[in-house]
């Protein structure tokens, strides 16, 4: 189950599920790389990490950028000789992209799709050659349960990168590297409990779920590290839902 010696990529690493990721994955002995828009960020989590012994580095960049993604990757090399696991974390939410189409600006749905979709893309496509040089690898994207009801931007955003995870899994299968996606539930994240009324956050809970209780930030990072371990080889192309139960049947 060991991810030691493993070089990480985690885009959105500065904070939320992607400082969450990067710890966890630092603790077990993976270099990792902090790729994030916020420069200054990226480099606070790096320092916490490098604090502890561990092997960190900071990048600047926006997962939309597919140059910006390129030299990421090429940085990455340049540090730790390579990735062999790519965590596409980086992403936009929360309630302003859960407006109707018809309500959300053109440029804003643009954005969304080219930080949440493109971004995928950019960075799996760069990571490729460089993880079939070291003999495979694991990519792990982050979708949704929103992406199985597909009922806003946000939603349908995150039913791509299901649709992706699916296509690069076969794509990507050649080289030796498994695809995978976790869509988290609705978990107790600062960002989260602060953007959605409590009641709303309770009635979910206690009337939709199976599980009575919010998700943590440790249920994503455990269902991670499994799926970056050689404890789950035989699993690829999979959207693993860490959501308490909600929704069932799809």
């Amino acid at each position: 189950m060991s991810v030691a010696g493993k070089v990480a990529f985690v885009t959105g690493g500065a904070v939320g599920f992607g400082r969450a990721f990067a710890h966890a994955l630092a603790s077990e002995g993976a270099a990792v790389v902090l790729v994030d828009v916020d420069r200054a960020a990226a480099e606070a989590t790096s320092v916490e990490l490098r604090d502890h012994g561990w092997r960190a580095l900071a990048v600047a960049a926006d997962v939309a950028d597919e140059d910006a993604v390129d030299s990421a990757v090429a940085t990455a090399v340049d540090a730790f000789g390579g990735v062999d696991i790519l965590i596409n974390n980086a992403g936009l939410h929360l309630t302003a992209y859960n407006r109707p189409f018809s309500e959300l600006p053109r440029a804003e749905l643009r954005r969304l799709l080219e930080v949440n979709v493109i971004g995928v893309v950019n960075c799996t496509v760069a990571c490729r050659p460089v993880m079939r040089a070291r003999g495979g690898g694991v990519v792990i994207n982050i979708s949704s349960i929103a992406a199985y009801l597909a009922s806003s931007p946000y939603g349908v955003s995150k039913l791509a990168v299901r649709g992706l995870t699916v296509a690069f899994a076969g794509e990507l299968a050649a080289d030796h590297i498994r695809v995978n996606a976790i869509a988290p539930g609705l978990m107790a994240t600062e960002n989260a409990l602060a953007d959605l009324p409590a009641e709303m956050v309770e009635d979910f809970v206690q009337n939709r779920q199976l599980v009575h209780r919010l998700g943590a930030m440790d249920d994503i990072v455990a269902t991670m590290l499994f799926l970056c371990s050689d404890g789950a080889e035989f699993l690829t192309g999979e959207t693993i839902k860490v959501s308490g139960g909600y929704p069932l049947g799809i």
